[in-house]
C-alpha cells in the first residue's frame, strides 16, 4: 500500500489517518456524502485539522439533513462539537445508513 491514499476529489489523505478512530468517520463522510465532498478542502488531512468555523458558516444555508451529517462528522472528530441525535428524523434511509456506518467507524472499534 502507498504512503497516501487519494480521495475521489484528488485530495491526498495520509494512510495513517485510516487507522484513527477520529479520522475514519470524517474521511468516510467527507468522501461519500455529496454535500460534504464539495467542502473537503476545509479539511487539512496533512495538518490533521478541520476548519470548523468555515464549515459551519457554509452550512448555514444547507438543508437540515446536510447540517446533521456535518455535525456528526465534526462530533466524531472532536466531542466538543455537540450533536442532537433527534435530528436524525430529517434523514432518509440512505443517509441513516451512512450515519450508522460513521458511528461504527468511530465507536465500533477496529476492524
Amino acid at each position: 500500500m502507498s504512503d497516501a491514499l487519494t480521495s475521489p476529489t484528488h485530495i491526498t489523505i495520509p494512510e495513517h489517518l485510516y487507522g484513527s478512530q477520529y479520522w475514519r468517520p470524517v474521511i468516510y463522510l467527507f468522501t461519500q456524502h455529496t454535500k460534504l465532498r464539495q467542502y473537503i478542502h476545509y479539511v487539512d488531512f496533512k495538518g490533521e485539522r478541520i476548519d470548523v468555523t468555515k464549515l459551519k458558516r457554509a452550512a448555514r444555508v444547507w438543508s437540515q439533513s446536510e447540517k446533521f451529517i456535518l455535525s456528526l462528522a465534526l462530533h466524531c472528530f472532536n466531542e466538543r462539537n455537540k450533536i442532537n441525535l433527534g435530528d436524525m428524523d430529517y434523514l432518509d434511509s440512505y443517509h441513516k445508513r451512512m450515519v450508522f456506518e460513521a458511528l461504527h467507524l468511530r465507536y465500533g472499534g477496529r476492524g
